[in-house]
């Protein structure tokens, strides 16, 4: 098991959630592809997108809705700051996981985030859980809590 897959399994335990996460052989690097393996709706899939705050130089992750895009303006505004792109380097030096497999949950260091309301309306939705191939199962409120991501409008 994976250093990135240890620390999400681990935080989802030390929350008191016997979840297990899945490991989808196609792989889901796409929400689509995430989507399929697991059987669900597209916006089912809590997708881990993350910007550079332009002040801050921090990294900024906005949990998205599978269908839906994140856009830059509005997630600007919400975050008080212009983002840019985050590069790989920055989002593995902040969060421990690389592009592909960013999870919402067990960040090596402490990270802004905010949640999009869609993923709400759906009693489970599927995250990444550190690595390409695997995610899991969880119910929006309580991923919501983990990831201490705060609810806003930043989709177009």
């Amino acid at each position: 098991m994976s250093k990135s897959l240890k620390r999400v399994t681990r935080t989802l335990a030390d929350a008191g959630l016997e979840i297990e996460p899945l490991e989808m052989p196609g792989g889901t690097r796409t929400a689509r592809d995430a989507a399929q393996a697991a059987g669900c709706h597209l916006d089912q899939i809590a997708k881990s997108i993350i910007f550079r705050g332009e002040r801050t130089g921090e990294a900024i992750l906005f949990v998205t809705a599978g269908g839906h895009q994140v856009d830059a303006d509005k997630a600007g505004t919400l975050a008080g700051e212009p983002l840019g792109k985050a590069d790989a380097t920055l989002i593995r030096n902040q969060t421990g996981f690389a592009i592909g497999g960013v999870a919402p949950v067990g960040h090596l260091s402490p990270i802004r985030a905010f949640w999009d309301p869609r993923l709400s309306q759906f009693d489970v939705v599927y995250a990444a859980a550190g690595t390409p191939r695997h995610i899991f199962p969880i119910a929006p409120d309580d991923l919501q809590r983990l990831s201490t991501a705060q609810t806003g409008d930043f989709t177009a």
